[in-house]
């Protein structure tokens, strides 16, 4: 399959699928928010170094490494821009259950993940933006799908934080509310997520399987450097063990299934982008659950 082809695939969704979508969004990122506590923030009074490296790592120092990445790999614009779109945004949830099995400061963890979840209405659409204008291919590639920049930040913003302000309002003044809606909101919007995905995805499923060879690397590559990214920071920190595994799962789990909508929904559903968004989210967790039985199997080797 010419490489250069990947994009002009797309997914097509009809206005129900679109409002699925849309919807299977907001679920998500209430779910999210509604398992918010002040807590989870107050790191950034105990230990605000750390929090800060870690929050700019994950904010600046993904992004970049990933342009790094692209530079040296030049892929196919499609894939780069969902390269992109998975870097800006926030740490997923399953960095917090890694790290638990994996002996790291759990604490450190939940901060770094709220506060990136928190923030992701402002940061995640204006950074997806801001880096994809940096390497041209990209930035030729969302003139030519006609995204209005403007448009796409004050669009997704709202989209985003609409559920996460209502999930964190019930939390603080409803726990027990919250604590009853969370999972199943989560459990929605992932399945309405699943099912209008797959439901465009079966009519370019020929077109875009003969690629995988070339997208499967490359996921594989960019999740080990962001798992890389992780532990670079921890060293140059000097931090503890436990914190230098939280660092290593925060910055290498991201929220694949928002990378996902954002494609399907802003994006044209551009084929090359949501298969490089969607092998991330299932590598990430096989890449992290094989980490996590190092880091056991080093601690029984010193016991």
């Amino acid at each position: 399959m010419d490489p250069a082809s990947l994009d002009e695939l797309r997914i097509g969704l009809d206005g129900a699928s679109r409002a699925a979508v849309a919807l299977a969004l907001f679920c998500m990122m209430l779910g999210v928010a509604l398992s918010l506590r002040v807590s989870d923030f107050m790191l950034v009074t105990r230990a605000p170094k750390q929090f800060a490296a870690g929050f700019c790592a994950q904010i600046i120092g993904l992004p970049i490494a990933t342009l790094a990445l692209i530079a040296l790999t030049a892929p196919p614009p499609s894939i780069a821009l969902g390269m992109i779109v998975v870097a800006a945004c926030p740490g997923g949830n399953v960095s917090n259950m890694l790290s638990y099995f994996a002996r790291a400061d759990v604490a450190y963890s939940v901060s770094l993940t709220a506060a990136s979840t928190a923030f992701a209405a402002i940061l995640t659409p204006a950074a997806i933006l801001f880096w994809s204008d940096i390497y041209p291919p990209t930035a030729d590639l969302l003139d030519r799908i006609d995204v209005d920049r403007i448009g796409f930040v004050m669009q997704t913003t709202a989209l985003l934080a609409l559920p996460l302000g209502l999930g964190m309002t019930l939390r603080a003044h409803f726990p027990g509310v919250a604590d009853r809606i969370q999972r199943p909101f989560a459990f929605i919007g992932a399945a309405m997520l699943g099912v209008a995905i797959v439901y465009g995805s079966i009519q370019m499923v020929p077109d875009l399987l003969p690629a995988f060879g070339l997208i499967i690397p490359i996921a594989i590559l960019h999740n080990a450097i962001a798992f890389g990214v992780g532990g670079i920071v921890g060293a140059a920190l000097r931090a503890p063990g436990p914190t230098r595994r939280s660092l290593i799962f925060e910055i290498g789990i991201q929220n694949s299934g928002l990378a996902l909508v954002i494609l399907v929904s802003q994006f044209e559903g551009l084929g090359g982008a949501i298969a490089i968004a969607a092998v991330w989210g299932v590598w990430h967790i096989v890449a992290g659950t094989g980490i996590v039985g190092i880091f056991r199997m080093r601690d029984r080797a010193r016991a």
